[in-house]
């Protein structure tokens, strides 16, 4: 994909996607404490597995607080939008199977792809689609923390 064809901020238009697909994203964050602490602070959510390491030595099998999931989901998806939808998406239409088949902790580094799985034609717009993503995100050693499939309601290119 030429950048000529791309969207001023990068991001790819409707019928630049094509279905079967897989983007592997050039960025990569390493997760922290600071991370964990002020997602989960700042959503309100004052589950111990997070934001209590001596609550997660003495009580939890993993001995070490686990990154928010929904830190994780947003992180996975916004490792994504470079490569793929910024400045192109008009909307997300929603995520469905969201799964955390691994834990994620302070210290890993994250990467993540994308893979096209679907794509259709608006009913109600022509100026726009609808694509169906399916992230993933992977630690350092290459184990599957995260994964959702996402719809993302795309602009297309002006005639």
């Amino acid at each position: 994909m030429s950048d000529e064809s791309r969207h001023p901020r990068g991001g790819l238009y409707f019928e630049d996607f094509v279905v079967g697909t897989t983007i592997r994203h050039r960025l990569t964050r390493t997760v922290t404490q600071m991370d964990n602490m002020l997602f989960s602070n700042m959503t309100l959510n004052p589950q111990p597995l997070h934001i209590d390491a001596h609550f997660c030595a003495t009580e939890t099998e993993w001995g070490k607080p686990l990154m928010n999931s929904l830190f994780t989901l947003g992180l996975m998806i916004g490792i994504s939008v470079n490569d793929t939808t910024v400045g192109t998406t008009i909307a997300n239409l929603g995520m469905t199977d969201v799964k955390f088949p691994a834990p994620l902790f302070e210290g890993d580094t994250v990467n993540a792809t994308t893979e096209i799985v679907a794509k259709r034609e608006s009913k109600s717009r022509p100026d726009a689609g609808i694509v169906d993503f399916v992230h993933r995100a992977y630690k350092q050693d290459g184990t599957l923390v995260a994964e959702c499939r996402r719809q993302a309601f795309m602009r297309k290119r002006s005639a």
